[in-house]
């Protein structure tokens, strides 16, 4: 198209800064890393021509164009597919969750519900397959016509571009959102390169109309191509209206030129925006237009014609033919064009043409959109499936179908992580029906949207009335265990009634759910101080038995409850093979709970390194998805992880993460991590009043049941001894007592007999006992009461056998990366003569960055990159990539090396 190449030459004038932008992403694109970029701004203002100067000066790159199409925003994947065709035959490549998800996406297998997230992953690596080792170049204009589920993918692969050589520029209009791109705002030109164009496009206008034009342009680049055009019109001389519509108005008096069948055959094609020039002309005929009819439109350079397609030269000449038409003439157009869709392929664009003729209750038409709903859904596309069941649920009378059809779309809305929406679909259905059953659904998607708003209360309440009309009893009981988890970050009054319900319930005995009920009940009630008289060990018994209920949520729920009774190296293993499920599966928007309760198992058993990064990993999914609650919950681990490195920032940040309440008057969800670890952050410190005073609110204060309550009290206790304020010890240790009664866990026992020494209760032996009962797998535990061995030794002048304990706390902290533990334990050793030397040198994955570190850990375990890159949502090149890079730091030059540099046992 030589004509449109010298108008996006034109356009480009002024535009010497935003080149600059692109030519570096491309440079950087050229050296292997990727990059992304956002070009806004309003309609006319370059954007199309600097995307287009991007595909010129990528040479040598493979380039994928795509474009949103405003008729298929809400067929699923409709704008990603376009974009992604030409790389379609590498799917054999991905990984076979990746592969499947991306085949049902496009409608090229048969489709089966997933992880929504999951097709992003699946274009991450089929772009980086495409790209071969070479350079790949993706543009995508008009972006704020995609559909919802193509820009979602979109972004979680883009957010994720490292060193794949892949280069990502949309274009999108001001206001279009894209969280992670970074985003380049296009403002009009400057006044002497306004003029330049408009001198060179209609030099021969008088300086009266040159300086209107300009002034009504304010520097946009097509309005000073297209104004010149509609000079010729009447407008009053005040007359500025806003750009869109001055530019519209010209291109509608181009429009108005044209013959009327020529009009009428553009305001088809208007109407049906994908292009296809055979169902515009089949469409058309109906109206009595030919392809003859055609010549005139494009001859005037409103449209291009090829032999597959129909294009307007700009949204706004479309958007001016469908806006300017009378409203009888439109629903013509529409239905002539459900008509001419008349393939099984074509059901879903036919059944939107029919909705948008509808005007009343319409069940045909409403029968259609369901359909079309389930299709979406199948795929993934879980907004466009919400969008067609709230159409449908508006073209049906009141009563029980339309209160279904609105549960639906609530439902789909959930799946898709839309909170607003989904709150306000469930809540529009009640009313409309007295089904018990879709009553029940409807509370579900309520309750859901409240939790991950961080509206506790409101979700425990939703849920307990839910699974009180409920009719089916593993329903309610899965609504209950639901209840319970929101209860838990209550306090211990909703917590005791909640449990009080679930227990309560008349499950058969035997029934896997049933054990998971009952551990759960077990566990809350100890928590809250009201043991059962049945043993923990008979309810771990028994849900060990069951599996733990068997479905992903039982199974963690079963999991939280062996941290919550202190068996966390089994919980640790229970949560690693949900965690393997999860990524089998692709189920990325199950996985950061999952991930939060494997790092805080790793947390426990001093693998402070791994828990880091599950964490970390747990904390950026969360946030992708918009999860408040595990943001909160997540960011507390992550402080406690910090507290234990003595990184006071990082600490505080996360500690203030953690404290976010959304929901005014209910502890917020991280609470008991934060006080927790600012807490241990001052006992590291040495500064026992601040320590005490923060774990002392912890334990009188709503939160004590939950994990860092009773996990905390030998830290209370410490702090109390400190201060010479024993007897604020005496009820939190008699608490920690009873505990490690039920629990049965040797490392419980340790931490009792930790305390009574602490309290002077013959120290010498109750030291020796908790040594000898500390496990190996929990070495900052043992470390510890190492070095209050060692320090009371060296008060008792028992100086060789202090020297032993402090030597061994010294170098067991340093390898865990716990600073100021360390340097107690080395202040220590310095007061018993023993001059310490530091080991030489940072921990061994100092030198590497975080993401180089996660990495070549996971391949000292023997991972293969394919594997490491499924476990972290990035693509196998740029594991190799970061290997390569970390390598040398290490200084190794195979990954069969790393075993030997000890990663496995260092620390953060």
């Amino acid at each position: 198209m030589p004509g449109r190449l010298q108008y996006c030459r034109r356009v480009l004038r002024g535009r010497d800064q935003e080149r600059a932008v692109l030519d570096q992403l491309l440079d950087e694109c050229r050296t292997g890393r990727s990059g992304s970029l956002l070009v806004t701004g309003e309609p006319g203002i370059g954007k199309t021509a600097l995307l287009e100067y991007a595909v010129a000066a990528a040479r040598g790159a493979r380039v994928l164009h795509g474009t949103g199409i405003e008729s298929e925003a809400h067929l699923p994947f409709a704008g990603l597919h376009l974009l992604l065709r030409p790389a379609i035959e590498h799917t054999d490549a991905l990984p076979d969750p990746q592969a499947r998800a991306l085949r049902g996406a496009f409608g090229l297998a048969r489709a089966e519900p997933g992880d929504r997230m999951l097709v992003g992953l699946a274009v991450l690596s089929l772009l980086a397959e495409y790209a071969g080792g070479g350079r790949v170049l993706c543009v995508v204009d008009d972006a704020q016509w995609l559909d919802r589920a193509s820009t979602e993918a979109l972004l979680f692969a883009a957010r994720r571009f490292d060193a794949e050589g892949i280069a990502l520029v949309v274009g999108a209009r001001t206001g279009f959102v894209a969280p992670g791109l970074p985003r380049l705002a296009l403002t009009g030109l400057d006044d002497p390169a306004a003029a330049e164009l408009l001198a060179e496009h209609a030099g021969a206008l008088s300086p009266a109309d040159r300086h209107r034009v300009l002034a009504q342009a304010r520097g946009n680049p097509l309005a000073l191509l297209e104004l010149p055009a509609a000079l010729g019109t009447e407008r009053p001389a005040g007359d500025v209206l806003p750009m869109t519509d001055t530019v519209r108005a010209a291109f509608l008096d181009q429009v108005r030129r044209l013959p009327e069948p020529t009009q009428r055959l553009l305001l088809v094609a208007a109407a049906e925006d994908t292009g296809d020039r055979g169902v515009v002309l089949r469409a058309a005929a109906t109206l009595g237009c030919g392809p003859a009819d055609l010549v005139p439109a494009e001859a005037a350079g409103l449209v291009g014609v090829d032999s597959r397609t129909v294009r307007f030269r700009h949204p706004l000449v479309r958007s001016a033919v469908h806006q300017a038409a009378p409203v009888s003439l439109r629903l013509v157009v529409h239905t002539a064009l459900a008509d001419a869709l008349d393939q099984p392929r074509d059901a879903d664009r036919r059944a939107w043409h029919h909705a948008v003729v509808a005007t009343g209750p319409d069940e045909a038409v409403a029968v259609e959109l369901e359909r079309t709903a389930a299709r979406a859904g199948a795929r993934s596309g879980y907004a466009a499936a919400s969008a067609a069941y709230e159409r449908a649920a508006q073209l049906t009378p009141a009563g029980h179908d339309l209160a279904r059809r609105l549960v639906l779309a609530a439902e789909s809305a959930a799946e898709e992580g839309d909170v607003d929406r989904m709150a306000s679909l469930a809540g529009a259905s009640a009313g409309h029906t007295d089904d018990p059953g879709l009553t029940v659904r409807a509370g579900r998607v309520r309750a859901t949207a409240a939790f991950h708003r961080g509206s506790l209360r409101t979700a425990r309440r939703l849920l307990t009335e839910a699974a009180a009309l409920a009719g089916d009893l593993p329903l309610a009981t899965h609504l209950l265990l639901d209840a319970v988890h929101a209860a838990w970050y209550l306090g211990e009054p909703d917590l005791a009634e909640t449990t009080g319900r679930l227990a309560a319930l008349p499950l058969p005995p035997g029934d896997p759910l049933t054990h998971v009920a009952a551990l759960l009940t077990w566990v809350a009630n100890a928590a809250s101080g009201r043991p059962e008289a049945a043993s923990l060990a008979e309810r771990l018994a028994d849900a060990r038995r069951t599996g733990f209920g068997g479905p992903h949520d039982t199974i963690l729920v079963g999991a939280t409850s062996l941290q919550a009774a202190g068996a966390d190296t089994e919980a640790h293993r229970v949560a690693e093979e949900l965690l393997g499920r999860c990524r089998d599966n692709g189920w990325i928007g199950r996985t950061p709970p999952v991930l939060a309760c494997v790092a805080r198992s790793s947390a426990f058993l001093g693998r402070h390194a791994d828990a880091q990064d599950e964490a970390g990993q747990a904390l950026h999914l969360a946030r992708e998805l918009g999860h408040r609650q595990w943001i909160a919950e997540i960011s507390g681990v992550l402080a406690y992880l910090a507290a234990l490195a003595g990184d006071e920032h990082r600490c505080q940040a996360h500690a203030e993460d953690a404290l976010a309440a959304p929901d005014p008057g209910v502890p917020a969800p991280g609470l008991s991590w934060a006080q927790w670890s600012l807490a241990l952050l001052d006992l590291g410190s040495g500064q026992w009043e601040s320590a005490l005073a923060r774990l002392t609110a912890l334990h009188t204060g709503p939160v004590a049941h939950q994990l860092p309550g009773p996990r905390s009290i030998p830290d209370l206790v410490e702090a109390a001894v400190r201060l010479g304020r024993p007897d604020e010890a005496a009820g939190p240790l008699a608490r920690l007592e009873v505990w490690a009664g039920h629990a049965n866990q040797p490392w419980i026992d340790a931490l009792v007999h930790r305390c009574r020494a602490l309290l002077g209760q013959d120290p010498g032996a109750h030291y020796e006992a908790a040594l000898a009962l500390h496990p190996a797998d929990r070495p900052f535990d043992r470390a510890r009461t190492a070095l209050l061995h060692g320090e009371w030794l060296r008060r008792a002048r028992r100086r060789a056998r202090a020297r032993t304990q402090l030597r061994d706390a010294h170098e067991t902290f340093h390898r865990l990366g716990a600073v100021p533990w360390a340097h107690r334990a080395r202040t220590e050793l310095d007061a018993t003569g023993e001059s310490v030397r530091e080991p030489a040198g940072d921990p061994v994955l100092a030198v590497l960055t975080p993401q180089e570190r996660t990495i070549v850990r996971l391949a000292a375990r023997g991972l293969s990159n394919r594997d490491i890159a499924a476990q972290l949502y990035l693509s196998p090149r740029t594991v190799g990539y970061h290997l390569y890079k970390a390598f040398p730091k290490l200084g190794v030059g195979a990954r069969s090396e790393l075993a030997a540099l000890g990663l496995l046992d260092t620390g953060p």
